[in-house]
């Protein structure tokens, strides 16, 4: 019998889980992860949580799984995508990703495929109920996490760095942070702050709150998230509240048979000065939500989106 570790203890999750089904079948694929984040009580562990790990350069290919795609693609940017062994569903980022055997779908972990992999390190995004049971199965192993869970964009090289040092790629990883952090620092926040409004989903209507990477990202463009201080990750709201705020800007994600038009037509009918106006953009999903390399995309595109804003109000 295969024994899988859940996500959540309580039954609170799998009632937020229940109340997304109504998603289109491509969001439900990355809300639900935010959402779990938000009812688990999940807390980013600093990254030294992997130091466990030895400090030196390592004297034979280190076996890696990655419980998370935004893991898989920090590995990858290391240089050290080759010794990934497992992953979980949704790792489909760069193209050599989809090739990885599968372990889990981040919200159930397979014990028996990980352990039959043989790993010598798993490297996590934050500590969810399932990594902390499955961390308990694996200590006595030897086998630590490193937990990766970036709270601002220069956090993101960083970690890449942290990782070349670790798996013995540091000339790969520190000339692929050098880039990243040169894009970072190109960023360029405009010269009148902006409101913007994220819409995470559409029915129900979630979006993003206390998410400090987001709001990093959004401060280095010269924006505030209109709902930046809700205490959660990503609060259910209504569309009154966003109509009462008049946002300057709206960003979509389209997945799917979703477009832009569609998304930003529904604001249009609800005469959202905004929509009205023409400034609803959209970003890739994977880029804006995941705590990897591609939020720097994802970044440099809201810095563009937002730059034609400003120029419209001239």
């Amino acid at each position: 019998m295969r024994t899988r570790i859940t996500g959540c203890g309580s039954g609170r999750a799998a009632g937020t889980i229940g109340s997304i089904a109504a998603l289109t079948r491509a969001a439900r694929r990355w809300a639900r992860l935010i959402i779990l984040a938000a009812s688990c009580g999940l807390a980013a562990l600093p990254a030294q949580a992997g130091d466990a790990l030895v400090n030196a350069t390592p004297t034979h290919p280190l076996r890696i799984i990655t419980l998370a795609p935004s893991a898989t693609e920090l590995v990858f940017a290391a240089g050290a995508g080759d010794n990934i062994v497992g992953t979980v569903v949704s790792s489909d980022y760069p193209a050599a990703a989809r090739a990885i055997p599968r372990v889990g779908d981040g919200i159930q972990l397979n014990v028996e495929s990980i352990l039959a992999l043989n790993p010598d390190l798993l490297v996590a995004w934050q500590a969810s109920n399932a990594i902390r049971a499955l961390a308990a199965l694996v200590a006595p192993l030897g086998v630590p996490i490193l937990y990766e869970a970036p709270q601002s964009l220069p956090d993101i090289p960083k970690a890449i760095r942290r990782l070349g040092a670790k798996l013995g790629t540091a000339p790969i990883a520190s000339a692929k942070a050098d880039a990243l952090q040169a894009r970072i620092n190109a960023l360029d926040p405009g010269h009148r702050t902006l409101t913007v409004f994220i819409e995470v989903s559409a029915d129900p209507l979630y979006t993003l709150g206390r998410d400090p990477l987001i709001n990093d990202l959004l401060a280095r463009c010269g924006a505030v998230n209109l709902y930046g201080d809700r205490l959660v990750a990503a609060p259910q709201i209504n569309a009154e509240s966003v109509l009462r705020d008049q946002p300057d800007v709206v960003i979509v994600s389209p997945y799917g048979w979703e477009t832009l038009d569609e998304l930003a037509g529904y604001w249009r009918r609800l005469r959202l000065p905004a929509a009205v106006q023409g400034h609803v953009y959209a970003i890739d999903p994977d880029w804006l939500h995941r705590p990897g390399p591609r939020m720097i995309d994802a970044a440099e595109a809201v810095c563009r989106d937002l730059a034609r804003r400003r120029a419209a109000a001239h």
